[in-house]
């Protein structure tokens, strides 16, 4: 059986009519350490317990968005719709990432960050700077 790596709390804020709660970690993991708050996700089905993913900060991911292996999404990132993000991907800042996307790969390699917004059908390790959109 899988240990739980972080639970729901309390705190809540609501997004287009969805209730996304704040994260809090149950033990230590990566650079996440027991206790640390992390951000929001509406249900245990968008971040996985295993490997080192989080989301932090003030980041979201709702809807059926998944977050899992390695990916760290911070800031204030929003990831949603059906968006799965794995591996050693990092979005931050004011990243958008929905629809049918799927982002993987080793972080040096596909970074996305800042402004930039992915969405649509966006598979692989394409790479999308900032302020760039792909449909």
């Amino acid at each position: 059986m899988i240990k739980k790596k972080y639970e729901l709390t309390d705190a809540t804020i609501e997004v287009n009519g969805r209730t996304l709660h704040r994260i809090r970690a149950l033990r230590d993991f990566g650079n996440v350490e027991k206790g640390d708050l992390g951000g929001f996700i509406e249900h245990e089905g968008n971040l996985s317990h295993e490997g080192d993913c989080w989301v932090g900060d003030n980041a979201w991911v709702y809807e059926g968005a998944r977050v899992y292996d390695d990916a760290q999404i911070s800031d204030n990132a929003h990831v949603f719709g059906n968006a799965e993000v794995y591996e050693g991907i990092h979005f931050y800042g004011y990243t958008e990432v929905y629809g049918d996307v799927r982002v993987f790969g080793n972080c040096d390699a596909v970074c996305i960050g800042n402004d930039a917004g992915a969405y649509g059908h966006v598979d692989a390790t394409d790479l999308i700077s900032t302020g760039e959109k792909t449909r």
